[in-house]
């Protein structure tokens, strides 16, 4: 029952989300991201301030997911592939995996997809401020599966498959799903779009 309300209100999200396309002009103000203190996979501090004046990029996944999150990964690794040296563009994947997910091994997950720390931080911490800035924040569906609905080991956890691109000032303004042939190169178009902004 819990799966079947989770999926569909992330259809539902995804839907009315999906429906404001910064590609298409200049987008909306979705929603704005609210305060936070995380730590990245360097076991540094982080929080929204570190993050004012760019543009970045998030998502969700835990590292012991065998579902969509190495594919989310490298999709975020193609971004970071294509943003060019030193662009102010800073890229934050979330772990719904807290208890597991530590520092070193988030460290050792981004590793693995050639992640850049200075440009892509991995971020764990208390795991309510975790669910607090991935439900209430981003709008991100994020919940741990009963063992008896776990089809397998690795399916502990049922969550958003989507990336949040969010402003200089800390404010969503486009989302898209990793899953569209063409999520990068619009991606990477709004990711312009919103460096030209003051």
């Amino acid at each position: 029952m819990l799966l079947t309300v989770v999926l569909v209100a992330l259809a539902i999200t995804l839907t009315l989300l999906r429906q404001r396309d910064l590609t298409k002009g200049k987008g909306p103000v979705l929603f704005s991201i609210p305060p936070f203190t995380l730590t990245n996979q360097q076991g540094r501090a982080v929080s929204l301030a570190d993050l004012r004046g760019r543009v970045w990029v998030a998502d969700i996944i835990f590292t012991r997911c065998a579902g969509p999150c190495p594919k989310m990964t490298q999709r975020l690794s193609e971004i970071q592939a294509a943003l060019a040296p030193g662009s102010p563009v800073q890229l934050i994947t979330l772990t719904t995996d807290a208890d597991y997910d530590t520092p070193t091994v988030l460290k050792s997950y981004g590793e693995r997809f050639g992640a850049q720390p200075d440009r892509w931080w991995f971020l764990t911490g208390d795991k309510r401020a975790i669910a607090n800035l991935a439900i209430d924040g981003f709008k991100f569906i994020a919940a741990e599966k009963k063992p008896e609905a776990r089809t397998d080991p690795a399916d502990l956890f049922v969550h958003s498959t989507y990336f949040v691109l969010v402003d200089k000032q800390g404010r969503a303004r486009a989302v898209f799903d990793y899953e569209e042939p063409d999520m990068v190169p619009r991606l990477l178009q709004a990711v312009r779009q919103l460096l030209r902004e003051n």
